[in-house]
């Protein structure tokens, strides 16, 4: 929970956490894949962004989906970062996971805001 969202998909990414070129780019990405997930009602009513390496997965949730979270926002940015070395069918495959990690997700939210209300 207090690893740096930035670093670790950085280094999913197989990029070493100081090589810093493509932080703006990555951080972009990543603030994009954030967007999606406050869309579909994952995390903070309010949204959630980074701007460097000291904002913490624990800054954005604290509950069982983190696994998912970290895959979706991973897949999100491979697709959109390495997409000249992916192939069409790794593309479909991440992309099929994606939309399963988010209906996932969404489900998951939508269970806690009625416990919540309960």
């Amino acid at each position: 929970m207090d690893e740096s969202i930035l670093t670790s998909i950085k280094k999913l990414l197989g990029l070493a956490e100081d090589y810093e070129f493509y932080d703006p780019d990555i951080i972009m990405l990543i603030n994009s894949a954030f967007s999606v997930l406050t869309q579909l009602g994952v995390g903070p009513d309010e949204g959630f962004s980074i701007s460097d390496a000291s904002a913490v997965w624990g800054d954005f949730t604290d509950d069982t989906t983190l696994l998912l979270l970290k895959e979706c926002i991973y897949l999100r940015v491979r697709i959109a970062f390495d997409i000249t070395s992916l192939t069409s069918a790794m593309i479909d495959t991440y992309t099929k996971q994606i939309a399963e990690d988010e209906w996932r997700l969404s489900v998951a939210a939508e269970t806690t805001a009625i416990e919540s209300e309960a």
